[in-house]
């Protein structure tokens, strides 16, 4: 029998790489789980059927529950701590540092690479900026940690035996990064949490964190400029006041919302706007799901999940002319079938994902495990 152990970054919440965590524990449900610190709510813990992680040294550090990330620097030192000498699959799920766990060579490291550290790696710059970390004696000392977070992340690639990423543009960036090929197998999204609704209203839809890579606040002043179109924003978070200032009276800035009313927007709405680069991004594949088209940037996993001219369309910059644009084209050229758009959507469900990652894991056991016989 294989013993199976899972090694996730931290466990703070049920977000995206969370759900990759829940799908691959019910494909093995025996697995143990390991993580640099594991803070869930016990009313969070059904996505790891209640299991407590294996844990490292950094949870029991002062403030370690809200300022975990502050130990960044420590924890290359902390997922090499972690103990999985006693399991013959390690299957990492990796954003930061989980890919770092010291294997054997008789033990097989499968990692699903959510990206490589992107603010050590090609967001670096961008990172500083928004960490007010640009000049002076403290900016020195973090891009002197973040040189050699890269040293370490790109020694512990050859602790890997194969790498799956999330979309053919975190390969890209695995390829870049690592120099090493890697498979594409998608995250799982819920499709069957949402229902196809044919006939849409006169108003488009954004959510997300309100954060400054998500480009809400373009959203908004885009919309600013086309007075004659209905906006609708959904979600909260540091750019909130940015959010509000920029909005005009055709602009609904709804805050948090409970996942029903989301859904109910999104299903409801013209379209979906996203105009973030994201790394394959959620919320355009829900929309999809719900038979809405999707006005995106055209970068990052949006141009993975969107369908151009089918499902929706796409704006090459990240300007208010060019998603202005984009919506005089939406409006002019695109006749959408909302069944069609969710047929797209359907490529991503979590049955598609189970069959692929679970098919993908036992191939290259039967190869791996039968070379050692």
């Amino acid at each position: 029998m294989t013993r199976v152990a899972i090694v996730h970054d931290w466990l703070i919440t049920y977000a995206g790489a969370e759900r990759v965590v829940e799908q691959i524990l019910t494909l093995y449900p025996s697995a143990d789980i390991f993580s640099v610190v594991d803070f869930l709510p016990d009313d969070q813990r059904g996505f790891v059927q209640g299991k407590k992680a294996r844990t490292s040294f950094i949870q029991k550090l002062p403030f370690a529950q809200k300022k975990y990330r502050g130990y960044l620097p420590l924890m290359p030192l902390a997922i090499e701590q972690l103990d999985v000498s006693g399991y013959d699959l390690v299957i990492s799920s990796s954003h930061a540092v989980a890919k770092g766990v010291i294997t054997g060579p008789n033990q097989l490291h499968i990692c699903y690479c959510h990206s490589p550290i992107r603010y050590a790696w090609d967001l670096q710059h961008q990172y500083l900026r928004e960490a007010g970390l640009t000049k002076g004696p403290k900016s020195w000392l973090a891009r002197w940690s973040l040189h050699k977070m890269r040293l370490w992340d790109l020694r512990t690639t050859n602790g890997v035996d194969y790498f799956v990423s999330n979309s053919d543009y975190i390969g890209r960036r695995i390829k870049k990064v690592y120099g090493r090929e890697a498979t594409t197998i998608y995250p799982n999204v819920a499709v069957e949490d949402f229902s196809v609704v044919g006939q849409k209203d006169d108003f488009y839809v954004t959510a997300s964190r309100l954060v400054p890579y998500k480009k809400v606040d373009l959203i908004v002043r885009a919309f600013a400029g086309m007075p004659d179109k209905q906006l609708v924003v959904i979600g909260d978070g540091p750019q909130m006041e940015k959010v509000k200032a920029a909005a005009t009276p055709n602009i609904q800035v709804l805050g948090y919302q409970p996942f029903d009313v989301l859904k109910d927007h999104m299903a409801r709405a013209r379209a979906f706007v996203f105009a973030a680069e994201e790394d394959f991004g959620i919320i355009p594949v829900e929309a999809q799901a719900c038979g809405t088209p999707v006005i995106a940037y055209g970068r990052g996993g949006a141009w993975e999940t969107v369908v151009a001219g089918e499902t929706g369309v796409f704006f090459d910059e990240q300007s208010e002319a060019s998603l202005q644009a984009a919506v005089g084209r939406f409006e002019s050229d695109f006749a959408f079938e909302p069944w069609r758009i969710r047929q797209n959507a359907e490529r991503f469900s979590t049955a598609v994902f189970q069959e692929r990652f679970k098919a993908f894991v036992e191939s290259h056991c039967q190869e791996f495990f039968g070379a050692l016989e």
